[in-house]
């Protein structure tokens, strides 16, 4: 299994913008998608969590923001990056 900085190198690789880019929403997105991902399966075993649910809840209402804007400003990348991440149907 990769280790965190290396797994965030290699999706911030696939959603760049250009070299220096690690804020662009797509990245932002992207990052955020592998964190959410990671906790549903702690949910799994932990049931009784809820602090942690609370930080899942705000990570998930701010990647819906960040979808929104991106929406808004580029429909194409927003379309891009949805398709990449399998998030909506």
């Amino acid at each position: 299994m990769a280790t965190i900085k290396e797994k965030k190198k290699e999706i911030v690789d696939d959603f760049k913008k250009h070299d220096s880019d690690t804020g662009s929403p797509e990245v932002q997105i992207a990052l955020l998608s592998e964190r959410i991902s990671g906790l549903a399966d702690h949910f799994k075993e932990h049931k009784k969590d809820h602090h942690s649910r609370r930080g899942l809840l705000m990570m998930v209402n701010k990647r819906r923001k960040l979808l929104s804007y991106l929406k808004s400003s580029d429909n194409g990348k927003y379309q891009e990056v949805i398709k990449k991440l399998g998030l909506r149907k």
